[in-house]
């Protein structure tokens, strides 16, 4: 959303760059949730002579948590291509861990339990978004309008267990709007609207198929995001 409003929803660094976040991620997707949304019965990895249509029986839906946003709120997700499952899966899950905190911001809820779902429990990600979503709380604001992403990359490392996404997002039209009068701040765009994102997304062990976010940098007034 527009920089100059009192409180953006696209906040300022708080991880490092996309260097640093492939030479500082683990060797595999640590869950730190202590089992607060772990499916009974979810595979491990199965056994090795296990065919792969058993393992896949095996491996229960991902029961997701809800984040329908109200009709004046659009995020939307520039179609990537993306042919490779692991890729997918973790751009699709980087996008809900986005739409999740403005879920957050709409609920005025900063203990709302998606962006717990879709990332590691006390982490960096986690931290961010907690407390984005508290201080739009805070103030009173919420969102409205439309922020859309795109140029989706994807960078697999560590064995497919670790993947940094990252894609621009454009809030010319996404806005601040406080809760009590319903009054919509709107400001001219410019490039302050314009940010970068990297995500470092990681698999979940328990959750076959889930990727949760652990680290989040954003950077603001990114002009090779502006087209």
């Amino acid at each position: 959303m527009n920089r100059s409003r009192t409180l953006p929803v696209a906040a300022v660094s708080l991880a490092a760059t996309a260097a640093l976040l492939l030479s500082g991620c683990g060797g595999g997707g640590d869950d730190k949730d202590s089992g607060k949304d772990r499916i009974a019965g979810a595979g491990e990895g199965g056994s090795k002579s296990a065919s792969p249509s058993a393992k896949k029986s095996e491996t229960p839906a991902i029961d997701r948590p809800d984040i329908k946003l109200p009709s004046d709120v659009d995020i939307v997700f520039e179609k990537a291509s993306l042919p490779d499952a692991d890729q997918a899966a973790a751009a699709k899950d980087a996008e809900n861990f986005v739409t999740a905190i403005r879920h957050g911001i709409v609920k005025q809820d900063p203990e709302d339990a998606a962006y717990k779902f879709y990332s590691e429990y006390q982490g960096p990600a986690f931290k961010y978004a907690k407390d984005l979503i508290k201080k739009n709380v805070d103030a009173g604001y919420t969102v409205t309008g439309e922020q859309k992403f795109s140029g989706t990359k994807v960078d697999v490392v560590k064995d497919k267990k670790s993947a940094v996404v990252s894609f621009c997002s454009d809030a010319t039209k996404f806005f601040s709007k406080e809760v009590k009068t319903k009054q919509v701040h709107r400001t001219k765009p410019s490039v302050k609207d314009f940010a970068s994102w990297e995500i470092l997304m990681t698999a979940s062990d328990s959750n076959k198929g889930l990727w949760r976010a652990k680290q989040a940098n954003v950077r603001d007034g990114v002009e090779e995001c502006r087209s």
